[in-house]
């Protein structure tokens, strides 16, 4: 009797330690995440490359869905929020655009699907993952393109007005890459820090191409003074110059000067782009991350559970 009881101790032990090992054993595909951070434009009315510009930060957020399908490879599906602005005061003097007097801001919305490559291999059973794991990626999206500046104290969206005579499209193509890098926290949750740069095929971004309003400034002082779209003129020449101390334009002016009034950088070959630094987590959806210690009450766990 003795050593029938025994061996049902044993086995009950034996049973316990199984399953509390037995839920960490699978591989676990699916992952969600969600992260933080700043934003940082570039276009013509920032240009960290050739100047001394400082930054003009911004913020995001971002959510996503991720599957491993690879021993190094995962798969991603991205929602993004983010903002960006760019502004001609705090620019590199040796840029001389402060005269321009222009700014802008903008509110998009991103979504996206990037493959990621790791370093160390990710298919594994979920108690395996490597404790820090470092990463690149590169993608495919579509983001909003919406810029706005104000006019008499309100915020007005640039598209509708065609200001360069040159119409853009409301959705634009991006293509997100770059760096990433994550830190195991416990079974079911990762930290991840990464920096994503997102080259477009639009110079619009900020509402800004040409390098001056020459080639389009007699269609702007036509439907100012005929009085069809006067905002044009008003949004598109706003170097103080030019400019009546009432506020409005001075047409004489800018004819006379034949609209050599600079608008642009001059950098016909670059698109604009966006940069964003973003902070957060990834979550493994376990088969049973509800009965995980992180979200169940850990007085009724030891009520009931036993391990």
């Amino acid at each position: 009797m003795k050593r029938l009881l025994l061996i049902l101790f044993f086995f009950c032990v034996w049973e316990v330690n199984a399953q509390s090992f037995y839920r960490y054993r699978f591989e676990e595909p699916w992952s969600i995440s969600a992260g933080i951070g700043p934003t940082q434009y570039f276009g013509e009315l920032y240009s960290f490359w050739k100047y001394n510009e400082g930054i003009q930060p911004d913020w995001h957020a971002n959510f996503s869905f991720n599957y491993i399908f690879g021993t190094h490879l995962k798969a991603r599906g991205e929602f993004t929020y983010y903002k960006m602005s760019g502004q001609d005061l705090p620019s590199d003097p040796r840029a001389y655009r402060t005269p321009r007097n222009l700014t802008f801001r903008a509110k998009n919305m991103e979504i996206a699907g990037i493959i990621e490559y790791y370093w160390h291999p990710v298919k594994l059973n979920n108690i395996t993952r490597h404790l820090w794991n470092p990463y690149i990626f590169f993608g495919l999206g579509m983001s909003t393109n919406n810029p706005q500046t104000q006019l008499r104290g309100e915020w007005v969206d640039l598209r509708p007005f065609q200001l360069e005579n040159n119409p853009y499209e409301k959705y634009i193509i991006v293509f997100p890459m770059g760096l990433g890098f994550k830190y195991k926290l416990n079974v079911y949750m990762d930290f991840k820090f990464e920096g994503n740069y997102r080259y477009t095929l639009t110079d619009y971004m900020d509402d800004i191409s040409a390098y001056n309003v020459s080639e389009f400034y007699l269609d702007l002082v036509e439907d100012y003074v005929s009085g069809n779209n006067p905002d044009r003129l008003r949004l598109a020449i706003r170097n103080p110059n030019f400019v009546l101390d009432n506020g409005e334009p001075d047409v004489q002016k800018i004819l006379q000067n034949r609209g050599r009034i600079r608008r642009g950088s001059g950098l016909t070959h670059r698109y604009d782009g966006y940069l964003t630094f973003s902070a957060g987590v990834e979550i493994y959806l376990s088969r049973d991350i509800f009965d995980n210690w992180i979200f169940r009450d850990r007085i009724y766990e030891k009520r009931f559970r036993f391990w």
